[in-house]
């Protein structure tokens, strides 16, 4: 079976990149793109931010903290797109097999390329050079075998780096990783890896698949996939997002009227996920668990997008009032989501659904 050559190009702090083209007088200070306000998350920050610590979906009030005379930004999301737009058309020029993951970011399957260039570097080279020359941003890009390792290599040089893992050298780069360098590896797993004894990829190797299926379930099967670099997903050209989402489980059950601190912050972190999209969504869902484990959704479609995270959040706040439990029930868990995307002209044209 032939190799793949995968790249994987990553906008370099594209937000906060997209204020400080646009605006001179910001170049060089540290930007934040984010609302202000104690509920708020930092969409992005710049490279000049981010050596104060500040890191994108922080809250706000921890970045102004840490960077008290950073620049803060409203994001302007419609103008973020019409880059995107951009930068996927530079990269149509070489392949049409690109899966865009958001705004900022994409995978592209390069084994034949349009543009007749002979290895998968060269093309992720003229890439970054064509963004470059016409857009007047960086980027950073990552050359593999496969889409699990070009998203490894594209964060290795960054800001506007290329590094590119050859096929004869995955084990030279892969085994001395920490586990939680793995696609999916968060902070729960790497504790359980680490009562495993299991620090690196080079440790993971060295389990049976039995155990870290018996420990780990359907997971343990990528693990040791992913522990041998095998990664076999191919890319998928404009997958289309069905829904974003975001939900927290309460410390303690509490009843319907005591939600709403939570349904704010899922609000604010299902909206700017949503603003990586192209398309837009048009249906708002709020999901509730009682203390009994019965779940519950309600939904809404406006007659318009939501336009802003506070329409948002007041839709889903509103939606509390379609649950018909007595006030004395109690809840274990809260979400809030968006569903139904559309492309922006067809979704202004379409009519109001209530569900």
């Amino acid at each position: 079976m032939s190799v793949r050559k995968i790249v994987h190009i990553d906008m370099d702090a594209f937000y906060a990149s997209v204020e400080q083209r646009d605006d001179p007088q910001l170049r060089g200070k540290p930007v934040v793109v984010a609302w202000r306000g104690s509920r708020s998350v930092v969409c992005a920050a710049s490279y000049e931010a981010r050596r104060f610590g500040v890191r994108s979906a922080m809250p706000a009030i921890r970045a102004e903290r840490l960077c008290p005379h950073a620049v803060f930004l409203p994001p302007d999301f419609p103008r973020y797109r019409a880059v995107s737009r951009l930068a996927r058309e530079i990269f149509k020029r070489h392949t049409d097999l690109v899966e865009p993951l958001s705004l900022d970011e994409a995978y592209l399957d390069v084994t034949e390329n349009k543009t007749g260039l002979p290895t998968a570097t060269r093309v992720a080279r003229a890439i970054r050079e064509q963004i470059r020359e016409e857009l007047n941003l960086t980027a950073s890009a990552g050359v593999a075998p496969n889409k699990f390792l070009a998203k490894i290599a594209s964060d290795w040089r960054k800001p506007d780096g290329l590094f590119v893992i050859q096929p004869e050298a995955v084990d030279s780069f892969l085994l001395p990783l920490p586990v939680g360098r793995l696609h999916g590896v968060g902070k729960v797993t790497e504790e359980k890896l680490k009562s495993l004894d299991v620090e690196t990829v080079a440790d993971l190797r060295k389990l049976d698949l039995s155990i870290l299926e018996g420990r780990f379930g359907r997971q343990g099967v990528r693990l040791y996939e992913l522990a041998r670099g095998v990664d076999q997903s191919e890319v998928i050209p404009d997958r289309p997002t069905q829904s974003v989402s975001a939900e927290d489980t309460f410390e303690h059950d509490v009843q319907l009227s005591e939600t709403e601190p939570m349904i704010r912050r899922l609000a604010e972190k299902a909206w700017t996920a949503s603003r990586k999209e192209v398309r837009v969504a048009r249906t708002v869902i709020l999901k509730l668990k009682t203390s009994e484990f019965k779940i519950l959704t309600r939904s809404h479609t406006p007659h318009a997008p939501p336009s802003s995270c506070e329409e948002l959040t007041d839709i889903a706040l509103s939606l509390r009032e379609r649950i018909e439990l007595s006030p004395k029930q109690r809840f274990r868990l809260v979400g809030v989501g968006l569903s139904n995307f559309r492309d922006p002209d067809e979704a202004a044209a379409e009519p109001a659904l209530f569900a």
